[in-house]
């Protein structure tokens, strides 16, 4: 008996993965970030002009047909929502991309890319730091924790933040779409405010699935002036 319980912790423990170590992770991480921003690259062809100025508006980022950024890194959510959101009688565009893009099969661009055709958009918390890299972030409406990995937010997130971004999972770790909104008691109120209605008639899961939840913070947030807050930058080998 005791020899049959040692061997099923053997191979228990043979089954397992291996723990990877940050040195492991970065690179890995890194890898699969410079990926995704080439299939973005190929996305934003099949996004119009027409469609980032609906967004835009959507936004309080327009006059008329004219953008009015007072910063660049603003147009991040303005892709953000055209790439990964649409109407209920429309496609999104990375749904339209997938009718064209040629990855092979079993391929890392393929994996990143049904990774971000899952994607889903996250109200979360600063849970704690990772033992290896990266963030544990609890999603406040989906009630569960997930491993978020990216350089620039483990150094500049303190636990307890509330963060706003849009998530995919190519890995056992998942990674940010390139937008991340740091939220206050303040800005909440006014979303949640705006939301009430589709709060009372759903699910907070289905809340957070709809398009025009992302919409009301991005926007919200960026009347608060959130965006004098960010800085957004592209990992490199020397970080």
């Amino acid at each position: 008996m005791a020899a049959s319980a040692l061997a099923h912790q053997q191979l228990e423990l043979d089954i397992l993965p291996p723990v990877r170590t940050r040195e492991e992770i970065i690179p890995r991480y890194r890898h699969l970030r410079q990926i995704s921003k080439r299939i973005n690259n190929g996305l934003l062809k099949h996004v119009s002009g027409n469609t980032l100025i609906k967004q835009a508006r959507k936004l309080g980022l327009t006059a008329g047909r004219t953008l009015l950024l007072d910063s660049m890194d603003q147009m991040a959510f303005v892709y953000d929502l055209a790439i990964y959101t649409a109407p209920p009688d429309r496609t999104r565009a990375i749904d339209r991309y997938a009718r064209t893009a040629r990855f092979e099969a079993g391929s890392e661009e393929a994996r990143v890319f049904d990774a971000m055709q899952n994607a889903r958009f996250v109200l979360g918390t600063v849970e704690r730091r990772h033992e290896t890299a990266g963030l544990i972030i609890g999603d406040v409406f989906r009630q569960t924790d997930f491993w978020l990995v990216d350089e620039g937010l483990e150094s500049s997130l303190k636990e307890g933040t509330v963060l706003a971004t849009r998530v995919f999972t190519p890995d056992e770790f998942s990674v940010t779409c390139g937008v991340m909104m740091p939220l206050d008691d303040i800005i909440l109120q006014d979303v949640i405010a705006e939301m009430r209605s589709r709060l009372r008639n759903h699910t907070l899961e289905d809340v957070c699935d709809d398009r025009r939840f992302a919409e009301a913070i991005y926007r919200t947030a960026m009347a608060y002036g959130i965006m004098d807050t960010i800085t957004f930058r592209d990992p490199t080998a020397e970080d």
